[in-house]
């Protein structure tokens, strides 16, 4: 009965500088990274909403509410519910991810998944503005990560590198970008909400927090001058920094501590990326070093990978 896809695409993302404190109002810069997310919607007749991912399928009632769904559909229930009943469809939806980026290891996965969620859902009843995708993909992010800054939706929707405040929103940096990020994989599980909390508590607790924050608005500024400037040594450096003050504020750990280490012997330089707590690092490197970086973690039997920054961001079409 309905032929119509609707088929989107978003980059994943790596926080260059500033996560968590990015929560407390200092400036961060995201980078959209060349991983992406694919969501593809159809119409159903059977008022159900039917999510399928590798990971988990399910197929929920329209009528559910979506606070009363499992928290891995949680998001795209909430997208697509809100959409049904804006466009007073009677029937139901078949929403199908297929992601090319780990889940849970701080690069955005979910905030992609969002985005190309939104994307696709909206698409396939109207033709939306990207503030307007953007909007819907942080709203339902929140619906499982209550403290998100909207940082990772916005770079995973705009793509290329920007920096990020809460009270400004997003500025995209014009930068032609030169360098590879090399990511490897942990392969700790952690979980977001109990990490922010974490650092929550180190605020409360402790006086050092306010003078971190401004640390970090220095370097923040010091970092955007070193892109803008494409001067790798200097912001391999304020990378190495940043991952100073992550430690302090309790969101590193010792497997990530050697796996700096081991980074900053052949890149120049490196720090974790997101949450924190496990997950990946990055560490920033050109052609000169990058075949040395991924052999240094490939020869310890670590996972990972090279990317270049991803300027295209979300991508929309439909088929029939």
């Amino acid at each position: 009965m309905f032929s119509l896809k609707s088929i989107s695409s978003s980059p994943a993302k790596a926080i260059l500088f500033g996560e968590h404190f990015v929560v407390y109002g200092v400036k961060a810069i995201l980078a959209a990274i060349d991983k992406r997310v694919a969501v593809t919607t159809t119409k159903t007749d059977d008022k159900k909403i039917t999510i399928r991912s590798t990971l988990a399928s399910s197929s929920i009632p329209v009528s559910t509410q979506y606070k009363k769904t499992r928290g891995v559909f949680r998001p795209f229930f909430y997208i697509a519910k809100k959409t049904i009943q804006k466009h007073s469809f009677e029937g139901g939806l078949d929403i199908t991810i297929d992601s090319h980026v780990p889940s849970g290891v701080g690069l955005g996965s979910s905030s992609a998944c969002c985005v190309a969620a939104s994307s696709s859902i909206m698409g396939l009843f109207e033709n939306s503005f990207p503030d307007e995708i953007l909007k819907m993909a942080i709203d339902a992010e929140r619906t499982i990560f209550k403290e998100t800054s909207g940082a990772d939706c916005t770079v995973c929707t705009f793509g290329g590198l920007i920096e990020y405040d809460k009270k400004n929103g997003y500025k995209r940096l014009d930068v032609k970008p030169r360098f590879h990020l090399v990511i490897a994989n942990s392969k700790i599980s952690h979980s977001t909400n109990a990490v922010v909390s974490i650092v929550k508590k180190f605020k409360e607790k402790s006086d050092v927090f306010s003078n971190l924050c401004t640390q970090e608005s220095e370097l923040v500024e010091k970092a955007i001058k070193s892109l803008k400037e494409n001067d790798l040594v200097s912001l391999g450096k304020l990378m190495s920094q940043n991952q100073n003050y992550l430690e302090q504020i309790g969101v590193s750990n010792e497997k990530l501590d050697s796996m700096i280490k081991l980074a900053n012997s052949t890149s120049f330089g490196s720090k974790l990326t997101g949450a924190g707590d496990g997950g990946c690092i990055i560490a920033l490197a050109d052609e000169s070093n990058l075949n040395k970086t991924m052999d240094a973690f490939s020869n310890k039997n670590y996972e990972c990978f090279s990317v270049k920054i991803d300027t295209n961001g979300l991508q929309h079409k439909i088929e029939s």
